[in-house]
This record gives structure tokens, sequence and C-alpha cells, in this order.
């Protein structure tokens, strides 16, 4: 953007579209497709619903090279955004994940630990967020700019990364445009260890308060997150949303069947495997067992799919060093799978693995794309965790037995039974479940009501001739 070049320029971009009275939305979702993230599929759908819905849609994402530098690239899911979406994608990157050797500091090679801690403390000082802190003036910058080049009526901010809520703000503070925040796993929440991430009186605590005070509303992935953030701001607890990740229905199956009597059986694991390492040990335990115990797994496989750690230590650590271990047991390891290639996974499963951290807090988008296989479900988490209150209803789901070795292998032993009895009205009784969890029937309903708060019941035909915002700030009181 220097010497009168636009970001546009800079960035070798085709310009914004002007097309006439369409509404225009920009969806600040760092890891839309291709990054290999399970956060793209969502950030897909959503794109997608806003574009079906009348809005013209400027996607603000980070470089493919970043991508490459963590998880990788799946550009199968770019086949799947609406062709009417614009996707910007600014040059970040985490400079923690940087391999090139040439490239480093002379601190950097020789005290590696103490340049990751001088990096997250200047990152802290741009923006309470360590690793992405440092992105701010970027960020802000860069939908400023759009904004410059095309009036933005809406803005719908993804987090994580938390720092999107800065150059939210930006954009609020300097053209009072309205915006969504989707926290999707919250921010003041730890979804992990059940409870306060930080004080309302902390920098983050402050941040997050003027943030949602202004918002237009507030998604969440779950109930418990949703209650969370009622409780802690009662006064905004009518912004609150439950908006669920779902599952995608073409990475389902046309129908499921029990598995033949004359082959083993093979049981699957799709995800990142960024979990804790002795959540994974007790499964691969619990299996170990089960698999000498029960004939009806003596030949059985256990598939794991997806990819191994991120960035420098893909493929190279301890969950890959278990996985190794475990091949002796059946277990076999395959990589990742581009998400057009997940419905044949699915076709030669017999059962799935669920495996999950955190607890009441954490569902984890994979249960509902489970659900929906009509697969027995072995749930490898905690019993108080919100996966479970969504799979409670589901017929063919082994239970939460928590991280016990010997309980996995009891439910191994159970989803084995579940696999060879199961007749096609009870798996369909069992993907009728999860049909209410499909991913448009999660975002067409909170797009639409956006859509009318900001817009007005007429929606994206609607008149235009007053900003967006300060309808907005009328409705709440604020003009």
């Amino acid at each position: 953007m220097n010497n009168g070049r636009t970001l546009w320029d800079s960035l070798k971009l085709p310009r914004p579209r002007r097309s006439g009275a369409r509404p225009h939305l920009v969806y600040l979702a760092i890891g839309f497709p291709p990054a290999a993230k399970s956060c793209a599929y969502r950030m897909r759908e959503t794109a997608n619903q806003f574009a079906a819905a009348g809005w013209d849609v400027t996607a603000v994402t980070i470089a493919d090279e970043a991508w490459e530098r963590e998880h990788g690239l799946d550009h199968t899911l770019s086949q799947g955004v609406d062709p009417s979406v614009r996707v910007v994608k600014l040059p970040l990157f985490r400079d923690d994940l940087e391999t090139d050797i040439r490239s480093f500091t002379e601190q950097r090679a020789l005290a590696h630990k103490d340049y990751l801690a001088e990096l997250r403390k200047q990152d802290l000082k741009v923006f309470p967020e360590p690793v992405f802190g440092g992105w701010r003036p970027a960020l802000e910058k860069a939908l400023l700019q759009i904004h410059r080049e095309r009036h933005v009526d809406l803005l719908v901010t993804t987090c994580a990364p938390y720092v999107n809520l800065a150059a939210t703000w930006k954009l609020w503070e300097t053209h009072r445009v309205p915006y969504v925040v989707d926290f999707r796993d919250g921010w003041s929440v730890d979804v992990i260890n059940n409870g306060e991430a930080f004080f309302r009186e902390s920098v983050s605590g402050q941040w997050e308060t003027k943030l949602l005070t202004a918002a237009v509303a507030i998604w969440n992935v779950n109930e418990p997150i949703s209650r969370w953030y009622r409780e802690r701001y009662p006064e905004l607890a009518h912004k609150m949303r439950v908006v669920r990740n779902g599952y995608d229905a073409a990475s389902i199956p046309a129908q499921v069947r029990p598995a033949p009597p004359d082959r083993p059986l093979t049981f699957g694991y799709l995800g990142a495997l960024t979990l804790p390492v002795p959540l994974l040990d007790a499964v691969l335990q619990g299996w170990r067992t089960a698999r000498a115990e029960d004939p009806a797994l003596a030949d059985a496989r256990f598939e794991v799919r997806g990819h191994i750690g991120t960035g420098w230590a893909r493929g190279a650590n301890a969950h890959a060093e278990l996985l190794r271990a475990a091949a002796v047991d059946g277990v076999l390891v395959g990589g990742s799978v581009p998400k057009a290639e997940v419905v044949d996974l699915y076709s030669r499963w017999d059962a799935v693995v669920l495996m999950v951290t955190g607890g009441r807090y954490m569902t984890s988008g994979k249960v509902y794309e489970y659900m929906a296989t009509g697969l027995p479900v072995v749930s490898a988490h905690e019993a108080d965790h919100d996966a479970s209150t969504v799979l409670s209803t589901y017929p063919l789901w082994t239970g939460a037995v928590g991280l016990d070795p010997a309980e996995l292998t009891s439910a191994f032993r159970r989803a084995a039974a579940m696999a060879r009895a199961a007749d096609a009205a009870e798996r369909e009784k069992a993907r009728a479940e999860a049909r209410q969890y499909a991913r448009e029937e999660q975002l067409i309903p909170a797009v639409r009501e956006v859509t009318e708060l900001v817009l007005g019941a007429g929606g994206p035909t609607a008149p235009q001739s007053s900003p967006a915002g300060a309808r907005v700030l009328a409705r709440e009181g604020r003009s």
C-alpha cells in the first residue's frame, strides 16, 4: 500500500465488485478454505449462506503459504465455496512455525526458547493474545482499506485468533460498521479446564466487554458456552445465539449397512491429532486389550486419519511415536484426508472413535458428522462433556467412560457388537438423530436473523438510503 499502491495492487487481487443494491459483507475468517483446518468447514458454509441470502461477501484470511507452515492445504474445500465469494489473502505468517534455519537470527538459532518467549512478549504488547497479537496493525489496515474501496454494511468476525476483534473494533470505531462476533469456543471461558480464562477487569476482559457490548449478535457453538456468556454479561443475553458447527451432508454416505460377517471390522478416527498424549495412550491401551480379549476384534483394524501435530512437529512427535508402536495391534496411520474424500472413508468404516479433550464447554464439530454416519460411536472423552449431551439420544453410542483404559476396552467391545448386529432400521434411526445438526440448518436461521436485524425485514432488497450502522445504533438506543 506504499507509494499510492492499494491493498489489491500489493496482493495482486481483483478489485471489489460494485453490484448495485446488494449489501457488502466482510467475513474476517482466518482459516478460510483452502486452509486444512476443521474451522474451515464452518467458515465455508457461513460465507455461502450469506451469499445465498443476497450479500456480496468478501472473506478475509491469510496466505496459503502460511497454512502450509501449519496443517497444510486442502484445495477440495475451496471447490465448495460459492463462486460469488471473493477471498482476500493477507500476507501474514506465524514466525514461530518457520523452519528455514537460514532465516533465523543468532538468538533464535542458539536460544530458541528465549526467542519464543520474547516473541510472545512482543505479541502481547500489541494485543492480549500470544502468537497472533502482532497481527493487529495489518488486520486493522486491511479492513480499513477494504471499506475505503467499497462501503462495508456488515462485518462478521470469527475467532480464534482473537486479534480479529481488534480489527473489528477499528472498523466500528472509525466507520460504525455493525458486526457479529462468532466466538465459536469463546474467549473468557477456558473450554479445556472448565473455568474462567481471564477476569473481566483484565486487559483481555476489557476488550471482550466493549466488543460484545457493541456487537449486533454473538454466536457460540454450544449451549454451555452461550450460558457462560449470558451469565457473565446478563445485560447482553438477548444477543447470544447458539450456532452449532454441524456436519456437511456431502461427507456422509447415502446409506450404511451392517458389517459383513466374513471380513474383519475397521474402526476409524478422523481429525487433527493435537489432543493430549495421555488421551491417545489410553485409547490405544483400551484398543490393544479389546483386540486381545474379544474374538470379534481379533483381526480388527483401527485406522487413524488426520494431521499429526502442527508446523515443524508434524509427524515427528509423541503422538506419532505412540501410533507407530501400535502398528502391531492393527493400528494404521494414513495421514490427512481431503474433504472431498471423507465420504469414501466413512463408507468403509464399521465404527468411529471420538477422541476429544475438554469437558462441559467442549463439543467438537466431529461429533455431528460421526452421528450422521449411522455408525457406532466410541467416546474417548470425559463423561461430563458437551459431546455426551449431543450423543445422549444416539442409539449406537457406547457411552462416555472417561479415559480409563479398562472402560475403553469395554466400549470397543460394545461397539464391535453393535457394528455386527445393528440393522438398517436401527442405523436409520441413528442417522435421524443427527439431521437437526446439518450445517446449513444451523446457519440459515442465524444468517436470516442477522440480515433482518441489520437491513430490515426486507433483507438485501430493503431501501439502502440510510447506513446500516446508523439503523443498528438507533435500534440499540445509541444513536
